[in-house]
């Protein structure tokens, strides 16, 4: 067995590890399956939230992109960062007071219960929507984890998807969502160092950064730039709908049920502030290092017919790390897409046994059962879906943020919306992000943006609509 794979094995078995014995602070309920109890320190939910809001998207997709685009595709994380600051200002705080207030366990809780009401269509309707999309999520994943391995071990890809539901399920068995907190954390810090180390020893291979800069300018004219090309309309309002499509995906990070649960687990309603700060920061620090492992990888790696982009943090530190270090960052990928993967697999969990078929009293055996069952399909997406994790993650973000982000923000807002208004928002919403995906405009802009708009101005033009007014509990 070589170096590499003895070094994967192990840092991978500590992650492991330490998100196991997170059982050893569980209290033997939902409530601390699923939100932790609510007693999550500032920096770790922060931390955890970055690290499942990115992981295999940014390690292996967004690196991928970058690797391929140019610096054209920082406008990805600008929007994004931009649009997810401007909804943590009206929902984060709120929302966590309104869950514990509620007592809340699941996104359609909190879609359905947020006035005291009780939506049950609205809530099965959420519950189905984020199995769905949300299980599809966690499939590109265990599909992120597998790629990696395959490159660096030449494994086949269905062995990284199956060793990921492995882990998964030994997570989920054990702490729930605290195991995935407390590996997030590990993972994170050891991503940080080791993509700061392969961004260091990159450069250094290319011969320094002004070295650099002249191979990357080599590749072509428009590499460097920051304005996007290849859009379907070249001027001013084809780029300004670009940009504008990644603002609305960072508007859309209130409608996944994985991100905002970290918000809805910290200690105290009155850290949140703190948690922002500490969220926003790391954010910066790894968006920063995964840009420049991206371009440096381009150099480093030259473009050809056979290579897959989003391999290319995998590939680069094969080529420039000693072998324990390779096993490290391997160690520290893998384990952020699974952990990442097992917190999107609790909350359809948590969709699954408390919105479509809940019961009136709470069954800890019951909520297990149903992560298992959704592990399993996600493992059969991963190994027969065709997509790419890039396609996985931006589409199913797309859908959820389109479904839940309006409705949400609303409530922030202190707006009562009735149960068959709310509907409407959700079918309108993802009727819109379709269609515009179906037509081929995504390009132009991303489809999250017209399907949170259509969900926007369902609710004005309804909130007008007696028909929409009358709710049934």
């Amino acid at each position: 067995m070589s170096t590499v794979v003895i070094s994967f094995l192990f840092f991978l078995g500590i992650f492991v590890l330490i998100g196991v014995s997170s059982s050893l602070v569980s209290k033997k309920s939902n409530s601390d399956y699923l939100l932790a109890g609510h007693d999550i320190p500032p920096w770790l939910a922060a931390l955890s939230a970055v690290a499942t809001n990115n992981s295999g998207y940014m390690f292996i997709g967004l690196i991928g992109f970058t690797y391929t685009s140019g610096l054209q595709s920082i406008w990805l994380m600008i929007g994004w960062i931009t649009g997810d600051l401007l909804m943590a200002s009206f929902v984060h705080k709120k929302l966590r007071d309104n869950t514990e207030k509620q007592n809340l366990l699941s996104f359609g809780g909190v879609l359905s219960r947020w006035h005291g009401t009780d939506y049950r269509k609205l809530r099965f309707i959420v519950g189905i929507i984020t199995v769905l999309f949300l299980g599809v999520y966690a499939a590109a994943q265990f599909k992120a984890g597998s790629k990696a391995l395959h490159v660096l071990f030449d494994w086949d890809y269905n062995t990284g998807a199956i060793i990921g539901a492995c882990i998964v399920f030994a997570y989920c068995m054990s702490g729930g969502i605290r195991a995935s907190i407390w590996t997030d954390a590990a993972q994170s810090f050891v991503m940080m160092i080791a993509m700061g180390m392969l961004f260091i020893v990159g450069v250094q291979n290319a011969g320094g950064l002004n070295a650099l800069f002249t191979q990357l300018d080599k590749i072509s004219p428009t590499y460097l730039s920051i304005m996007p090309t290849g859009l379907p309309w070249d001027n001013s309002v084809g780029i300004t709908l670009f940009v504008l499509g990644w603002v609305f995906a960072g508007l859309g990070v209130i409608g996944q049920p994985h991100i905002m649960i970290r918000f809805m687990t910290i200690d105290d309603t009155n850290n949140m502030k703190k948690t922002q700060t500490y969220y926003y920061s790391f954010y910066i620090i790894f968006t920063i290092l995964t840009y420049g492992v991206g371009l440096v990888s381009r150099v480093i790696l030259p473009e050809t017919g056979a290579f897959d982009a989003e391999l290319a943090l995998p590939t680069m530190s094969q080529q420039l790390l000693p072998d324990v270090l390779i096993g490290v960052v391997l160690a520290g990928l893998f384990s952020a897409t699974m952990s990442t993967a097992d917190s999107q697999i609790l909350s359809c969990s948590a969709a699954f046994t408390r919105d479509l078929v809940p019961k009136k009293k709470d069954n800890l055996y019951a909520t297990k059962f149903a992560t298992a069952a959704v592990t399993l399909i996600a493992l059969f997406v991963a190994l027969y879906g065709g997509s790419n994790v890039f396609e996985l993650v931006v589409f199913s973000w797309s859908i959820l943020a389109a479904s839940f982000g309006p409705l949400l923000f609303l409530y922030a807002l202190d707006k009562k919306i009735s149960e068959p208004l709310g509907i409407a928002m959700i079918v309108f919403g993802i009727s819109a992000t379709l269609m515009w995906k179906s037509a081929g405009l995504s390009e132009a802009m991303y489809e999250v943006a017209p399907g949170i708009v259509v969900g926007m101005l369902t609710y004005f033009i309804g909130s007008k609509v007696p028909q929409l007014q009358t709710s049934e509990s």
